[in-house]
């Protein structure tokens, strides 16, 4: 198929009606670009807001650690990135701890009276 060759010379001007379509074509163009360049740049301005201010804290989450039958929590502290658990279980004292951000247990200390 042979594609017809359009020049600029043989092309007859549009009528008024015709240029005002094509007018606002333009402008609807040239506002929805603008429209989509703005929210890319708000959805990588977001993203990159929380990844510089997370310093990299994990999401608050809910954890429930399980103590032996019979233990009692007698004291908890917190400090830079541990918390610190003291449990009393059949007469002897025992410290749990915890790291903050993951919440997993990172030591176990035991105390027990000489014989």
């Amino acid at each position: 198929m042979v594609m017809p060759d359009h020049n600029a010379d043989d092309e007859k001007p549009l009528s008024p009606e015709q240029q005002k379509i094509v007018d606002k074509a333009r402008w609807l163009m040239l506002a929805s670009g603008f429209a989509t360049l703005l929210g890319i740049a708000v959805v990588i301005g977001v993203v990159g807001y929380r990844i510089f201010r997370s310093d990299g804290t994990a999401a608050p989450r809910e954890v429930t650690a399980m103590l032996p039958k019979g233990a009692k929590v007698i004291q908890t502290a917190v400090s830079e990135d541990r918390i610190v658990v003291t449990v009393e279980l059949g007469g002897t004292v025992e410290i749990r701890a915890f790291d903050i951000k993951t919440m997993q247990p990172t030591g176990r200390l035991r105390f027990a009276s000489e014989p």
